[in-house]
């Protein structure tokens, strides 16, 4: 203020009121300036007040500086950039944009390059897609679009709000190109997840030979790190030190989550300490590369690190510190951050309470997820699909649709994430009126062309029993990938379909399409549900012989399980000892169900010994052995088995079966009564048996309990779940409409030879979805040839 006393004591010349305008550090000061202003005769001097409005801006002060420029009688263009931009930068968008229509309706001045640079931007800030459209028109009309500044002002715009093909044809017509508007359209591409375009576009800009510098290097960086192309990232770390910007803190902070992100955690380390004044940005790369790698305790100790600087953290800081990758271990971590989250007050941040709504839901902690979830004061997409999801992945499905309708009264739409979600619970609860509605929600919304939601789409029909309508939505694609081919082989041989599933396989290896472990396994288990040994044992040579891929032991199972079936049980034993590694409960557990249907009582045996050593707690194994020694009519030994269950308290998990009936669910157990149609379902099946009877129907009662009369084992089974829903579906039905039945366990053979008789007697299509595949029954045949 001394200063401004003793330049003022004469009348000030314009270049001593500038440079107390550039130097003046409070808004009070600039005021008193603009009191010297007036007083002086320089409030008409165009240069003086558009330097004191730049200055108002820099100190934000945006108010005062649009009370100005108003109280000036002829701005200049230049006056109007300033005010403008400024206010673009001052987080009032709308304003620039109000100052641009008033400009438009000027008739002394006109938009520049600047002007439309500055209120395009301003439009990207305030998300206003539409004006952001009308200023790429106006700048069309103006003969302004092909330049620099504008042009890399719109595709910036157009990246921001997604539309990325007009970014592109926005920089494809560029007349020339600078390095701004490169680094615009590389920046654009990684930001709206096209990183492979990313790169191409960065490769084009190093072969025309396009200036690079620390912002292009620093761009295209994520884009390699989230595809894990290491190898491009060193090539583009080889750049960075061929033209001096490899000590560049945030090139290092990109090559640390470059490193990170492909599993080299000790390079990224290495590149950390290379960075002189570690920032945040930097700190929460590494956190986040430890983590994600599983190395909890460096990430925690980087942490602590952090917090010993003095720095303050950021929600960045916390969802890299939780450990969404690698959960399993770390439940006292995840309720120690989210303590640490609720003192620091980042636990309102969405991404820091979706995060750990999701560690808790990898854990099966879903009141912990819920809890979470219903307290966030502020729900994303990302929220409700964490929820959702964790939902849908522990099997809790009717939850899961259940809180999908919550969603839909939101304001939140659904994304192509929610869709595949729920579709995936509709596919495990057999839920086909809800998938359907879905398909309608998706075409409504035009996601069928997105790749995951139509896979998505082919494996809900498929599990819902609906072949056909996935097969025509598969064959409708006009663009497939690996997931999706192995879904429609795996659908198909969940229908029995074995040959249709080495048709597709043998047309998806000859478009070029590379297979997987998964495409074996799902191919193997279409051969063993079908019975096609010799293409079974000849796909799993070749997976391990031409293609190199190391089996797991689910391809090891389903390889006993094709010879198995098949009734080559020595096969099946041979192979198990010719494994290269040691058998596991998965491929003894399947010689034991072969051995079952083909009443092998030695080898059953064999295999059970093995399984009560590796799995001694799994109730299964038992119940199948005690059943194979019913069949023999060896009633002590299957009762010593069952006896041996009962003492060790396991717990055999309870049939059921499920029915959807106008869209609503329902649920039956074996002997049910609660249900309110009860009585009537009894009438039902009373007079089905009665039919069934009269054209050879017998209870197949051999594996029902021994100690009881034949007449009671016949009561037992012809009350199990699966009849108990078939007859509800019956008088709750339309004549002649399909029925479809879901079983958690797999169908008895008592329910297989009366499902064929009922569906014979009535004339109705009945599908049954077990444990292992779907039965399509129809007049007294099934599908699957009564071999399951």
């Amino acid at each position: 203020m001394q200063m401004i006393h003793r330049e003022l004591s004469t009348p000030p010349s314009r270049n001593a009121l500038l440079s107390l305008i550039t130097n003046s550090a409070t808004i009070h000061h600039l005021l008193q300036l603009h009191a010297q202003l007036l007083r002086n005769g320089f409030h008409s001097d165009i240069a003086t007040v558009t330097k004191l409005t730049q200055r108002l801006f820099d100190l934000r002060a945006p108010r005062h500086a649009l009370s100005l420029f108003f109280s000036f009688p002829k701005p200049d263009i230049f006056l109007f950039n300033v005010l403008v931009q400024g206010f673009s930068l001052n987080a009032s968008p709308s304003t620039s944009l109000s100052l641009y229509s008033r400009l438009r309706k000027s008739i002394n001045l006109s938009p520049d390059n600047f002007t439309y640079a500055f209120t395009i931007n301003a439009a990207s800030g305030s998300r206003d897609e539409k004006h952001g459209m009308m200023l790429h028109a106006h700048a069309i009309v103006d003969g302004l679009a092909p330049n620099l500044f504008v042009g890399s002002a719109l595709v910036d715009l157009y990246c921001k709000f997604s539309r990325v093909g007009y970014a592109r044809k926005v920089f494809d017509r560029m007349p020339e190109k600078d390095t701004v508007l490169w680094n615009a359209m590389v920046n654009g591409l990684a930001r709206n997840c096209c990183y492979e375009d990313s790169i191409e576009v960065f490769g084009d800009m190093v072969e025309d030979g396009v200036r690079l510098d620390s912002t292009t290097l620093s761009t295209v960086l994520p884009a390699a790190a989230e595809l894990k192309e290491l190898g491009v990232g060193m090539g583009i770390q080889c750049l960075a030190m061929k033209i001096g910007f490899h000590s560049v803190d945030y090139v290092l902070t990109g090559l640390v989550s470059l490193y990170s992100k492909c599993g080299d955690v000790d390079t990224a380390r290495l590149l950390f300490w290379m960075i002189d004044k570690p920032d945040l940005v930097s700190y929460n790369a590494l956190i986040s590369g430890f983590t994600c790698n599983g190395e909890v305790e460096c990430s925690v100790k980087l942490f602590r690190e952090l917090l010993a600087s003095g720095q303050r953290v950021s929600s960045s800081t916390m969802v890299g510190l939780i450990p969404v990758s690698s959960p399993f271990g770390h439940l006292h971590l995840a309720s120690s951050i989210q303590g640490f989250c609720v003192k620091s007050g980042t636990i309102s941040h969405p991404s820091v309470s979706t995060a750990l709504t999701t560690v808790y839901s990898r854990l099966n902690e879903m009141d912990l997820a819920r809890s979470l979830f219903d307290e966030s004061p502020e729900k994303t997409v990302a929220a409700w699909n964490a929820m959702i999801s964790g939902y849908t992945q522990n099997g809790l499905t009717e939850t899961s649709l259940s809180l999908f309708q919550e969603m839909m009264k939101t304001e939140f739409a659904p994304n192509p994430v929610t869709i595949t979600t729920i579709l995936s619970a509709c596919a495990q609860l057999g839920a086909l009126s809800f998938g359907k509605w879905v398909h309608e929600l998706i075409k409504s919304k035009n996601l069928e062309p997105n790749i995951y939601v139509s896979t998505a789409l082919v494996d809900m029909y498929a599990k819902c029993g609906n072949i056909s309508e996935a097969w025509q939505l598969f064959d409708s694609m006009s663009e497939k990938n690996t997931v999706t081919w192995n879904t429609m082989i795996f659908g198909y041989g969940l229908h029995g379909h074995g040959h249709e599933a080495l048709k597709l396989f043998n047309e998806m290896l000859h478009l070029g399409f590379q297979p997987s472990s998964v495409t074996f396994l799902s191919v193997m288990y279409a051969c063993s549900h079908a019975g096609l040994v010799r293409e079974g044992d000849e796909i799993f040579r070749a997976m391990v012989n031409e293609y190199g891929i190391k089996p797991l032991p689910e391809h090891y199972a389903c390889m006993v399980d094709i010879l198995g079936r098949a009734g080559q049980l020595e096969k099946a034993l041979e192979f198990i000892r010719s494994m290269p590694v040691e058998p596991g409960p998965a491929v003894w557990g399947t010689l034991l169900g072969a051995s079952m249907i083909h009443k092998d009582t030695n080898m059953a045996r064999m295999a059970s010994e093995k399984l009560f050593e590796l799995d001694p707690g799994s109730v299964g194994y038992h119940v199948l052995l005690s059943n194979i020694y019913s069949v023999e009519r060896n009633f002590p030994k299957a009762a010593s088995i069952r006896e041996g269950v009962k003492k060790r308290k396991l717990a055999k998990t309870p049939g059921c079966t499920l029915i959807e009936i106008h869209g609503t669910p329902h649920v039956f157990v074996s002997g049910d009564r609660s249900h309110s149609h009860a009585t009537a379902i009894y009438e039902m099946l009373e007079k089905l048996t009665s039919k069934m009877r009269e054209i050879g129907y017998r209870s197949e009662t051999v594996t029902a309990l021994h100690d009881v009369e034949e007449e009671e084992k016949e009561l037992m089974v012809n009350v199990h779940s699966e009849k108990l829903a078939i007859a509800f579906a019956l008088i709750t039905t339309e004549p002649g409409t399909e029925i479809r039945i879901i079983k958690n366990l797999r169908v008895c053979l008592d329910c297989h030879t009366a499902t064929k008789y009922i569906s014979k007697i009535t004339e109705r299509v009945i599908v049954v979805r077990d444990a292992n595949r779907f039965h399509h029954f129809k007049d007294g045949v099934c599908s699957c040839g009564d071999y399951w």
